[in-house]
């Protein structure tokens, strides 16, 4: 359940899946994800034909999207993004799954799901810390 702090923010409490706090510009999908064939690892970029964030970067960005999708390499490729640099600042999931929570629990990213991503829009500014979404609009 939301909850509104009454300063124009609002708190969502979810599962830690990889511990950490991030804080930046938020961009989300409906859309699942697969880090293996979907994304750019040198970019950052989003290269899956079709999908809603198709040519968009997630570089540095609290990415939040439903769950992910595809090949346990998937995990990898959020680890090599993480070591060039080009890796989301921090992930926030409806439905967190395997490939996902271990990709960001190696790659020390912070990661939270259980949450009611629709409450989450592209461009607002998002803090991941214990569990605690913080949507400041």
């Amino acid at each position: 359940m939301p909850r509104s702090c009454g300063d124009g923010k609002v708190e969502l409490k979810g599962r830690i899946i990889s511990k950490g706090v991030a804080e930046g510009e938020a961009i989300t999908t409906t859309q699942p994800i697969s880090f293996y064939g979907g994304v750019d690892p040198d970019t950052g970029e989003i290269i899956e034909k079709e999908h809603e964030l198709q040519g968009k970067t997630i570089k540095g960005k609290i990415l939040v999207f439903p769950n992910g999708k595809g090949s346990t390499v998937g995990s990898y490729t959020l680890y090599r993004m993480k070591k060039s640099g080009t890796a989301p600042a921090g992930i926030v999931n409806k439905d967190c799954e395997t490939v996902v929570a271990v990709g960001t629990i190696i790659s020390e990213i912070p990661c939270v799901d259980g949450i009611d991503i629709s409450k989450i829009r592209t461009g607002d500014l998002v803090r991941l810390e214990n569990g605690v979404v913080t949507i400041k609009k």
